[in-house]
């Protein structure tokens, strides 16, 4: 598998829409991460906010991110019309 992540969207609840290069959206909860470590920075809504694609990945500006397989294989997918 090698997910590659073409946009992200920030929703509420620190949720994120992530949107694949196979056209796939999905769902990812980051809530499981604010307790860890340098994680704990995205408790800040206007911080959560500034994620943004990098590399394939996503990626916060002060160098939080998370692999793609694991953005991929711990989201849910969305339906789409």
């Amino acid at each position: 598998m090698n997910p590659r992540v073409r946009k992200v969207r920030p929703l509420s609840n620190y949720r994120l829409e992530i949107e694949f290069e196979s056209a796939e959206i999905r769902e990812f909860d980051l809530t499981p991460y604010l307790e860890k470590g340098i994680f704990g920075e995205l408790k800040d809504i206007a911080y959560f906010s500034r994620v943004q694609v990098s590399m394939g990945s996503i990626q916060w500006p002060h160098g939080q991110d998370l692999c793609p397989d694991t953005l991929y294989e711990d989201s849910q997918a969305i339906e789409t019309v």
